[in-house]
């Protein structure tokens, strides 16, 4: 029994090992599967040595491989340098002077396709005191349980201005659930204008995406976008990993949202991202008035994104038949 439960062990320990090390691999077709095959043959040697009841033997070639690797996976940080994807190639900053939010590098990106776009970053410039209401926005791509969060603050006039936690990939780098474990992607946010950062999920990645108008007040909402600004500014001097699940799309937010309203409880739906609108929902931060199945059909903006398509009023447009859009939000919290 006691030999079963090391051997489990011991399998689970070589599974992250070679996990880390598939994830790291060395660029360099010469030594890209050097470390994985050291890594191999120490374990199994440890292994046989474990079955034939040579315990000690067994330690000492498990500690010869696990030691250097703990040592390495340890001074494994993010350097906030890389080849970067374009549409992450920077970091969202900010400063206030008073009640104007100056940002820099926001991000305004016209997107023809899924790699075709032209690029542009801007400066922008908001009143705090015009902010009017924050909107919750997640997007699919896959399996229910798993969305993509956006935030997007409304300051009149259909002016929107959304913010995103990325994952900071590098160019022909692709999204895995599995890399977000194992320190592959470094951390990134961005804000952009809506007919970017919601369009090319909608109409250039066949994304379904939902809306909906959160009870948020102006005055808290006001500190929610500080936080992010908190956040992103933090980040661009000091880089972080994105984690699967301890540092992502909505357990940033909740950081965020925790200051705000200090009682909100930790919930399975912040790990299962594409059940956020269930937990915002019976905390009362939703319209009152409607199901949450009728909150999810109006705010289905999937078919209205793609018919509104690049069009100058793209926020107004995706927002029609939205509760709480039209002028008859309930009370803010």
């Amino acid at each position: 029994m006691l030999l079963s439960l090391v051997l489990l062990l011991a399998l689970l320990l070589n599974a992250w090992v070679l996990l880390a090390l598939w994830f790291h691999r060395p660029h360099r077709a010469q030594l890209r599967y050097v470390p994985i095959a050291l890594w191999v043959l120490l374990w199994t040697t440890s292994v046989v040595c474990l079955w034939r009841g040579e315990y000690l033997a067994a330690a000492a070639w498990l500690a010869a491989g696990l030691t250097p690797v703990l040592l390495w996976w340890r001074g494994l940080l993010p350097t906030g340098q890389g080849d970067w994807a374009d549409d992450v190639a920077y970091t969202t900053t900010g400063a206030v002077d008073g009640d104007t939010l100056s940002l820099q590098r926001v991000r305004e990106f016209r997107w023809f396709s899924r790699t075709e776009y032209e690029q542009v970053w801007s400066s922008r410039e908001y009143q705090l005191s015009s902010l009017q209401s924050v909107d919750m926005i997640t997007s699919f791509w896959g399996l229910r349980p798993i969305a993509h969060v956006l935030v997007s603050f409304g300051f009149g006039d259909d002016r929107y201005l959304t913010f995103s936690v990325e994952i900071r990939r590098k160019r022909c780098e692709e999204f895995s659930v599995l890399g977000g474990f194992f320190k592959h992607f470094e951390l990134n946010i961005v804000a952009s204008e809506e007919r970017d950062m919601v369009r090319v999920r909608t109409n250039c990645r066949d994304e379904d995406a939902y809306l909906y108008r959160t009870r948020i007040s102006p005055e808290h909402g006001r500190e929610l976008l500080l936080g992010y600004v908190e956040a992103a500014n933090k980040l661009a001097v000091e880089p972080r990993f994105y984690h699967t699940l301890k540092a992502n799309c909505t357990t940033i937010v909740y950081a965020f949202a925790k200051r705000t309203y200090p009682g909100l409880p930790l919930d399975y739906r912040l790990l299962l991202s594409g059940y956020l609108d269930e937990y915002v929902f019976a905390r009362g931060g939703l319209q009152q008035g409607y199901s949450l199945a009728e909150l999810r059909q109006r705010g289905c903006i999937t078919e209205r994104a793609r018919a509104a398509d690049d069009a100058a009023d793209f926020s107004r447009r995706i927002r029609e038949g939205v509760p709480g859009c039209n002028g008859t939000a309930s009370p803010t919290i």
